[in-house]
C-alpha cells in the first residue's frame, strides 16, 4: 500500500505542502509542535523503514569536480549577496562577523548539523528516492522540488527568502542528480546558507543577530 502511486501522492501533498503551508496560518503552537513532531517521525520511519536508505558515504565520489563547482557557483552567489547587503543595509555587512564572533561560530556548526542535514534528507535523499516515479519529466521532477523546499520557508513570509530558497532548491536537486550524495549536496546546502548568515542576511532566514 505505502508504495501505490495513489498513496505516495497524498503522502507527498500532506509532507511537502500541507504541514509547510498550514504553518504560516495562527493556530495554537503546541499544534504546530505535535504536527512537527509526528511528521519527524513518519519522515524517520520512511527514511529508515520504508525505503531503507544507507547512511554510507561512496566510495566513487569525485570530490575534484565537486569542490570545483561549488566553489565556481559560491564566488558568484558571494558577490550578489554582498552588493546586496551593502546596497540595502551596509551596517549589516558581515556583522555579526564582526561584532560576535563566537556566535557567528557556534550557529554555523548548528545550522549544519541540526537544519541542512536534516533537509538534505527530506528533500533531496527521501525525495529522489520516494517520489521519482510520481513525474515522467526530470526537469518537472527537480522543478517541484525546488518549488516544494521553497514552501518549506514560507513561515518567514519574506518574498526574497521564497526566491532565494527557489534557487538553492534547483542548485541543490542538481548536485544531487549529479552526485547521489547526502553529504555533498549538504556540504553545498551548509556553505551557502552560512554564507548568508555570514555576510548580513540571516536575520530574513530566521538566524539570531
Amino acid at each position: 500500500m505505502m508504495r501505490s502511486v495513489s498513496y505516495k501522492s497524498i503522502e507527498f501533498f500532506i509532507v511537502f505542502i500541507l504541514i509547510p503551508v498550514s504553518f504560516v496560518i495562527s493556530y495554537p503552537a503546541w499544534i504546530k509542535l505535535a504536527l512537527g513532531g509526528c511528521g519527524f517521525v513518519y519522515i524517520l520511519f520512511l527514511i529508515l523503514k520504508v525505503e531503507k536508505i544507507s547512511f554510507t558515504i561512496s566510495k566513487g565520489i569525485n570530490w575534484k569536480r565537486f569542490w570545483k563547482n561549488t566553489v565556481l557557483k559560491f564566488v558568484i552567489i558571494a558577490i550578489l549577496t554582498t552588493l546586496f547587503v551593502f546596497f540595502t543595509d551596509k551596517n549589516m555587512l558581515f556583522e555579526i562577523v564582526r561584532t560576535k564572533p563566537l556566535l557567528w561560530l557556534f550557529i554555523l556548526f548548528f545550522y549544519s548539523v541540526f537544519s541542512v542535514y536534516p533537509q538534505e534528507l527530506l528533500y533531496r535523499t527521501l525525495y529522489f528516492k520516494r517520489y521519482k516515479s510520481l513525474f515522467k519529466s526530470d526537469w518537472l521532477f527537480v522543478f517541484v522540488n525546488a518549488i516544494v523546499f521553497s514552501l518549506a520557508h514560507l513561515m518567514f513570509k519574506n518574498t526574497l527568502v521564497l526566491m532565494i530558497t527557489f534557487v538553492g532548491g534547483i542548485l541543490f536537486s542538481l548536485t544531487y542528480m549529479k552526485t547521489k550524495s547526502t553529504l555533498l549536496v549538504t556540504i553545498e546546502h551548509a556553505i551557502y546558507g552560512s554564507w548568508l548568515f555570514t555576510v548580513g542576511m540571516g536575520a530574513m532566514l530566521g538566524f539570531p543577530t
